[in-house]
């Protein structure tokens, strides 16, 4: 907790470069929850972040990945593909799909290395099968297509280098049958990705502990529970 308490009041302290300077040139400085995100999963710790819209929980979500894949540079002319890295997960597919318009800004704006798309029910085909062949770096996707990945005979390979799952709304996709087939497919990608970290986001949660154990794997008689960190009031609308 005192590490903690350090980082949230050190605002640039832990955001590696070329971050650090990104958020420089925007006249930005990063907020506490996304610094503290940021160093509890590089200490592979799963983590459920809640926060108001406006307070930035996309971006914190994202940063561990980011940082982890620039630090990870080009891949060399010739060699195989690393394969997918990070996969994010969202209730729906349009919210997928601003993701990646957002998310792909400041990618291209700090020339970082990494690829970005979605798979959804609106993907061409031809598209869905390059992807299992040469997939993304991170790939934005629903809990169907999740499944359908998972029930290819290439999912081992598919999955084998999972870092990271990013849920958006977790709390709307927990809730319902979607949750149920949802947390049967985290189960198949812990099999086969064993040191995936889970980051859940969510703006409104009536039990957070449920949540938590959710983003984690239970043993018999186990009350395991990912980290948690919560933000009240979100951005000041600017009028």
């Amino acid at each position: 907790m005192n590490e903690l308490n350090r980082q949230l009041n050190m605002p640039l302290d832990g955001l590696p470069e070329p971050f650090a300077g990104w958020f420089i040139t925007r006249g930005w400085q990063p907020r506490p929850h996304q610094l503290a995100l940021l160093e509890a999963t590089g200490k592979r710790k799963s983590m459920l972040l809640i926060a108001p819209t406006g307070a930035g929980k996309t971006l914190a979500g994202f940063l561990p990945a980011l940082s982890e894949l620039a630090l990870r540079g080009k891949p060399k002319p010739g060699s195989a593909g690393q394969g997918l890295h990070t996969l994010y997960i969202s209730p729906l597919k349009a919210l997928a799909v601003d993701i990646e318009r957002n998310l792909g800004q400041p990618v291209a704006e700090m020339e970082l290395p990494i690829r970005i798309e979605t798979r959804t029910g609106d993907t061409p085909q031809h598209k869905r099968q390059r992807q299992k062949t040469n997939p993304p770096d991170i790939l934005l996707t629903t809990p169907e297509q999740l499944s359908l990945l998972l029930a290819n005979g290439q999912a081992g390979q598919f999955f084998k280098n999972l870092r990271f799952v990013i849920f958006d709304e977790l709390h709307s996709l927990v809730t319902s049958k979607r949750g149920h087939l949802l947390a049967l497919a985290l189960s198949r990608l812990r099999t086969l990705a064993p040191e995936l970290v889970t980051i859940g986001l969510s703006a409104t949660v009536a039990d957070p502990e449920d949540l938590q154990r959710w983003l984690v794997g239970q043993e018999p008689d186990s009350n395991a529970l990912a980290g948690r960190i919560e933000v009240t009031g979100g951005a000041k609308p600017n009028i």
